[in-house]
C-alpha cells in the first residue's frame, strides 16, 4: 500500500472521529448556555469533518492532474543533461527504460549505469512529489479543521454551511460528467475530421472495401488502404436484428408474464434471477457463444446439409439476443406496471377476460415504453464488443448470410487501436470515425425513444 493510500485512510478516519468531536463540541457548549441552538448536533459534526477532509481531496485532485507533467518535464531534463540533445523516439526509449526500471518491469543489471541513476533520480522526485502534497493537505486540512471549530457558536447556521457544500459537491459531479461526455464528443470530432482530410466521406460511408492495413509497396492496393464501411455496417446490422428477433418477443412475453399472471412468490424469484442474467459480464457470453453456441450450430447444420462457418453472424446474434433479453424484460416490466390499474379494472368491468385486457388494453397503454426499450436494447447491441469479436470474427465480409463470418463496427476499433498506434495515420484515425458514426447513430436511437416517451405517455397518465 502506497503512503498516498495510507494518508487517505489516516485523513477519512480523523473525518469520521471529528465529526464526533463536533457534535460533543456543540453539546458542551448549549449545556452550559441559555441560548437556542440553531441547527441539529448532527449538521455541527458535519461541517467540521466536511471542513477537514476537503482540501485533502482538492490537493489530491490538483496533484494528480500536475504531478505527472511536472515530473515528466524534470525527468526529460535530467535524460537530456546526462544524455544531451536527443531524437524523439530516442527519447521515448529511454523514458520507457527509465519508469520500466522504476516499477520493477526490468532489471537494473541489463541497463546502463546512467539509466540506472535516472531511475532513481525518477523514483526520487516521486517521492517528494508525495510529501509535498501530503505536507501541504496536513497544513490545509489543519487549517479548515481550526476555522471551522471556531465557526462553531450556537446560533450558527450549520445546517445552511453543510448544505452548501453537498450542494456544491454535486454540482461540481454533474459538471465533471457533463464536462467528460464533451470531452469523448471533441476528441471524436477532431480526429474524425482529420481522419476525413485524408478519406473521403463518401468512399467511407458506401464504399464496399474494408481493408484498414498500409500497403508496404507503392504496387500494392492503395498506400492508404481501403476504408469502406459498409461490410461493417451491414455486419453489425445483421447481428443486431438476429439479436432483436430473438430478445424482443422472449423478453416482452417475460415481462407480460411477470407483471399479469404470475404470483408474488414466483415474480419475486425469477426477477432477480433475470437481473442475475443482466450481470454477467459480456465476455462470458463471448466464451459461452464460441465454445457451445457456434459449435453447436456448426454441427446441427452439418447434419441438415447446411455450412455454417465456425465464427457466424447467427451464433453472434443468438447469444447478444440472450444477453439483451433482461433488459427489454425490465423495462417493459416497469412500464406494464405503471399502467393504471382503472385500466385494468374498467376491462374487467366491460366483460374482458384476461388475455383480452393484455392485449387490447395494457400492451397499447404501455407500447411507447416497450418501443422505448426496444430502441435502448438496440443500441446495447450496436454497441456490443466482445461477442462480435469471439463469435463472429473479424473479416469485414459483406454478406446476406448469418451462416457466414461477419464483424461489426465496434470490433474494427479494437483491431485498430490495438497495439502501439501513431496517431496521424488513416489506419489509426479510422477508428474514430468510426466511433463517431456508431456514437451518432447511437444518439439518434435513444433521441427518437425519449421522443416517443414523451409524445404518447400524457394519454395514459
Amino acid at each position: 500500500m502506497s503512503i498516498i493510500n495510507i494518508y487517505m485512510i489516516i485523513i477519512m478516519l480523523l473525518s469520521i472521529s471529528s465529526y464526533f468531536y463536533g457534535r460533543n463540541f456543540i453539546k458542551n457548549k448549549t449545556s452550559t448556555s441559555t441560548e437556542k441552538q440553531h441547527s441539529k448536533d448532527t449538521y455541527h459534526g458535519a461541517f467540521i469533518s466536511l471542513y477537514l477532509i476537503l482540501p485533502s481531496i482538492i490537493f489530491l485532485s490538483l496533484w494528480i492532474v500536475i504531478s505527472p507533467n511536472i515530473i515528466d518535464e524534470l525527468l526529460t531534463i535530467k535524460i537530456i543533461y546526462i544524455f544531451g540533445q536527443l531524437g524523439i523516439d530516442e527519447l521515448k526509449i529511454l523514458k520507457s527504460q527509465v519508469i520500466a526500471l522504476s516499477n520493477g518491469v526490468l532489471i537494473a543489471g541489463n541497463l546502463s549505469e546512467e539509466v540506472n541513476y535516472i531511475s532513481d533520480y525518477y523514483l526520487y522526485i516521486q517521492t517528494v512529489s508525495k510529501k509535498i502534497y501530503i505536507i501541504l493537505s496536513c497544513l490545509g486540512s489543519a487549517a479548515a479543521f481550526l476555522y471551522a471549530r471556531k465557526k462553531i457558536t450556537i446560533r450558527f447556521n450549520a445546517r445552511f454551511n453543510v448544505e452548501v457544500i453537498v450542494k456544491s459537491i454535486m454540482i461540481l459531479a454533474s459538471l465533471i460528467a457533463i464536462l467528460t461526455t464533451v470531452g469523448i464528443i471533441l476528441s471524436l470530432v477532431v480526429e474524425t475530421i482529420r481522419f476525413f482530410e485524408i478519406i473521403n466521406i463518401a468512399d467511407f460511408l458506401f464504399g464496399l472495401k474494408w481493408s484498414p492495413q498500409i500497403a508496404l509497396r507503392a504496387d500494392q492496393v492503395a498506400n492508404e488502404g481501403l476504408f469502406g464501411a459498409v461490410p461493417l455496417f451491414a455486419g453489425t446490422l445483421m447481428i443486431t436484428v438476429i439479436a432483436m428477433v430473438v430478445a424482443v418477443p422472449i423478453g416482452l412475453m417475460t415481462a407480460v408474464y411477470l407483471s399479469e399472471y404470475a404470483s408474488n412468490t414466483l415474480r419475486s424469484i425469477a426477477k432477480p434471477a433475470l437481473e442475475i442474467l443482466a450481470g454477467i459480464p459480456t465476455v462470458v457470453y463471448g466464451f459461452f457463444a464460441a465454445l457451445t453456441v457456434a459449435p453447436f450450430l456448426r454441427d446441427k447444420g452439418a447434419d441438415i446439409g447446411l455450412t455454417l462457418s465456425s465464427e457466424s453472424a447467427l451464433a453472434a446474434g443468438l447469444v447478444m439476443g440472450i444477453m439483451i433479453i433482461p433488459l427489454i424484460s425490465s423495462l417493459s416490466d416497469d412500464v406494464i406496471n405503471a399502467v393504471p390499474q382503472s385500466l385494468r379494472e374498467g376491462s374487467a368491468a366491460l366483460g374482458s377476460t384476461k388475455s383480452e385486457t393484455v392485449k387490447k388494453v395494457i400492451l397499447p397503454a404501455a407500447l411507447p415504453g416497450i418501443v422505448s426499450a426496444i430502441l435502448l436494447a438496440v443500441s446495447r447491441a450496436i454497441g456490443e464488443t466482445m461477442i462480435v469479436v469471439m463469435a463472429a470474427g473479424v473479416a469485414a465480409n459483406l454478406t446476406a448470410n448469418p451462416f457466414e463470418s461477419v464483424t461489426a463496427v465496434t470490433v474494427q476499433i479494437v483491431v485498430l487501436l490495438v497495439g502501439d498506434q501513431e496517431f496521424d495515420s488513416a489506419k489509426t484515425l479510422a477508428a474514430f470515425a468510426l466511433g463517431f458514426t456508431l456514437f451518432i447513430i447511437t444518439l439518434g436511437l435513444n433521441i427518437l425513444s425519449i421522443y416517443i416517451i414523451r409524445k404518447y405517455r400524457e394519454q395514459y397518465d
